[in-house]
């Protein structure tokens, strides 16, 4: 039975989101600052979930640990799905990232500024690899609002409750997040993996 799972992300940001998501688990959450001496893991894959593939098949044959990486982005209908695979290189900053969306937006009306949040999360240990997807579709405010989250959560707003992800508790934003979808979905399949684990008569997960 794994006692550990490596949280494979140096964002501070997602790490918190991640780790109270997972937090009722029976296992321990660890983090990369443990091996400070991994460099960064490839993201060369042409979807979100070959990326997150990518991340968690690297640092788990580096670490020999059970491995989650999730990768995940912001894409924007009017355009054609940007920034996408390329979010967290959108800017040098959050800021930047949000001053150049909101640039590129700056003609586009209301009601066509529809976007997505998508979040793949990768589960890779010892014969095991799962992938776990989870989205929310909302709209760009022109102009950001709220202090809370990281990334672009200060200009997509949630329409069911009129707040931008900046403006929500973090149990408010992990409830319809993106990631909150894709995390409960791993949650559940590692709640039964490790059951299975304890008990082997059980049903297999």
């Amino acid at each position: 039975m794994p006692e550990k799972l490596l949280i494979a992300t140096r964002n501070r940001g997602k790490w918190e989101e991640i780790r109270e998501l997972l937090a009722d688990l029976p296992i321990t959450l660890i983090g990369l600052e443990e091996f400070p001496s991994l460099p960064d893991a490839p993201e060369s894959g042409s979807t979100f979930e070959e990326n997150a593939l990518l991340k968690a098949r690297f640092f788990h044959e580096r670490t020999g640990l059970l491995t989650v990486a999730e990768d995940s982005g912001l894409e924007v209908e009017a355009l054609g799905g940007a920034p996408g695979l390329f979010s967290a290189r959108y800017g040098r900053s959050d800021a930047e990232r949000i001053a150049r969306l909101l640039a590129e937006l700056r003609d586009v009306p209301a009601e066509q500024r529809t976007a997505r949040f998508v979040c793949v999360a990768a589960l890779v240990g010892p014969h095991l690899e799962r992938t776990f997807a989870g989205e929310v579709h909302g709209r760009i405010r022109t102009a950001p609002a709220g202090t809370h989250g990281f990334g672009f959560d200060p200009v997509f707003e949630y329409p069911p409750l009129g707040k931008t992800f900046a403006e929500m508790t973090r149990s408010e934003k992990s409830a319809v997040s993106h990631r909150g979808h894709a995390f409960r979905h791993l949650r559940e399949f590692l709640t039964l993996l490790l059951e299975r684990e304890r008990d082997p008569s059980r049903s297999r997960a």
